[in-house]
């Protein structure tokens, strides 16, 4: 929720509270929340509209690039391996690092190469028709979900704008601010409601717009019920959006590092690790351009028996396949994630003798593992398919709205006499002051904790805090 509910200020200095009012969190959540509407809310609006892209980029990409993901079915798929060495012959100056084979008949099998001359966490992808060995395309796919390039520039948008990693401060500023604006929203409108409805006998509406209203009110009204709606989901955004963020996220490993919520490692060592190791996590062996071709060739002879004991172990659904690029590293077999399928195993095999070597299973994850790999696929819109992406966009067109009309209930409370261009006015300030000692320390120390946790947070908290000193010395200055 962007710029709340404001009530009207009466001059430069706050008169002392009622009684009544003295000691409640709303002067002070007013504060807050009409500062980090007006000053975050854009960076949260840029955020929550290439969010809302991101949200249903795996369905775009579907028909973006149905040539290169579909093909007609002909008849039974071909040894794994042909199909490996048909996609070769197309890309004889890359290595295979791994290989995604047709899922379902008429999905195409994705063979990947490492590729130098591509940036980070970005692999060449050749599609092979799995019923023919028959090469139909070639594409740049990145990360371990194998964005295609319409995605990969949509996530990069969201994530940083295309500005690298200076610009992954806007996202993480936006992920920052939007559970508290949301929170402090709901406070708002809740108050707002219990103190109407005991004024009003249970008239005013918490859930539903009142359709009499008008003007700001009508606005407000839009702006407050649809925030409550959808609070819950913008706070589990900006959960999961910390998670991958860089200042909040590396406080969100060492926490998870400490409580043991870490995600369970594959052993996939056979022997002596090798001289060098090759390339990205998930990305295969090799990837530093010096694997050993000799390796690679005998390995792809053995995908379709390490494949067919993977499936034996657990890992039978859409899988990616290592190739390893040395005789010390196992394949390693993992279900990719794919929509309704909560579990993702994996199973590492050494492919000269058919043992397994380690199988992890996902119902032996710990149980916070688990959550953050759903709340991830669920952020990704990918946990529940198509299901998942209407949903994250509904949310952000709702977002958009609240924002919206947040700014325009600022625009509608400016002073329109006695300057030529003027905006709305913040609330009185003084409210800490106004709260008991116990409270205002108990504040004070929160703030503390949660903007040492969420670094970005707390530095704009405290900039905010040094601005509004500022201005309120100024005017007491001038009067």
């Amino acid at each position: 929720m962007s710029a709340p509910d404001i009530e009207r200020a009466t001059g430069p200095s706050p008169d002392p509270a009622p009684p009544g009012r003295r000691h409640t969190a709303r002067p002070l959540m007013m504060r807050l929340h009409f500062y980090a509407g007006i000053l975050v809310a854009p960076f949260i609006l840029i955020a929550v509209v290439t969010g809302g892209l991101y949200a249903i980029a795996p369905a775009l990409e579907q028909v973006v690039y149905r040539d290169q993901l579909h093909v007609a079915y002909t008849g039974p798929a071909k040894p794994v391996a042909e199909q490996i060495r048909a996609a070769q012959e197309v890309r004889p100056d890359l290595t295979v690092s791994a290989v995604r084979p047709a899922p379902n008949e008429g999905d195409t099998t994705r063979v990947l190469f490492t590729d130098p001359s591509l940036g980070e966490s970005e692999r060449l992808a050749v599609f092979v028709d799995p019923s023919t060995a028959q090469p139909v395309g070639e594409l740049a796919v990145y990360g371990s979900s194998s964005a295609l390039p319409m995605r990969t520039w949509i996530s990069q948008l969201h994530r940083h704008l295309h500005l690298g990693e200076p610009g992954r401060i806007y996202s993480e500023l936006a992920a920052s601010w939007l559970w508290v604006v949301a929170l402090g929203g709901v406070y708002l409108w809740w108050d707002r409601y219990r103190k109407a409805r005991a004024r009003d006998n249970g008239t005013v509406r918490l859930l539903t717009v009142d359709r009499a209203s008008k003007g700001r009110n009508r606005t407000l009204n839009w702006h407050g019920a649809v925030g409550i709606w959808i609070a819950v989901g913008l706070v589990f955004l900006s959960a999961t959006g910390l998670t991958w963020s860089k200042y909040a996220g590396e406080n969100v490993s060492e926490l998870r590092t400490a409580l043991s919520w870490t995600t369970p490692v594959l052993d996939k060592t056979i022997g002596a690790a090798p001289a060098a190791a090759g390339g990205h996590e998930g990305h295969g062996d090799g990837h530093d351009g010096h694997a050993d071709t000799t390796v690679v060739d005998g390995n792809i002879d053995r995908i379709d028996g390490v494949l067919a004991i993977a499936a034996e172990n657990g890992a039978s659904e859409a899988v990616e396949a290592s190739i390893p690029a040395d005789t010390a590293t196992a394949f390693t077999v993992a279900e990719t994630r794919q929509p309704w399928a909560l579990a993702q195993d994996s199973v590492s095999v050494d492919g000269a003798t058919g043992r397994v070597v380690d199988v992890l299973d996902f119902s032996t994850w710990p149980i916070a593992a688990k959550l953050t790999t759903w709340g991830i696929a669920l952020h990704m819109g990918v946990l529940f398919g198509l299901l998942n992406q209407l949903a994250l966009l509904a949310l952000s067109v709702a977002l958009v709205t609240v924002i919206v009309r947040g700014y325009i209930m600022w625009w509608r409370r400016r002073p329109t006499r006695g300057s030529d261009w003027a905006v709305g006015r913040p609330p009185l300030r003084g409210a800490l002051r106004q709260a008991r000692p116990v409270a205002a320390v108990a504040i004070v120390a929160a703030a503390v904790a949660v903007g040492w946790f969420v670094p970005l947070l707390g530095w704009t908290l405290l900039g905010f805090l040094v601005v509004d000193v500022a201005v309120g010395a100024a005017k007491r200055a001038r009067a």
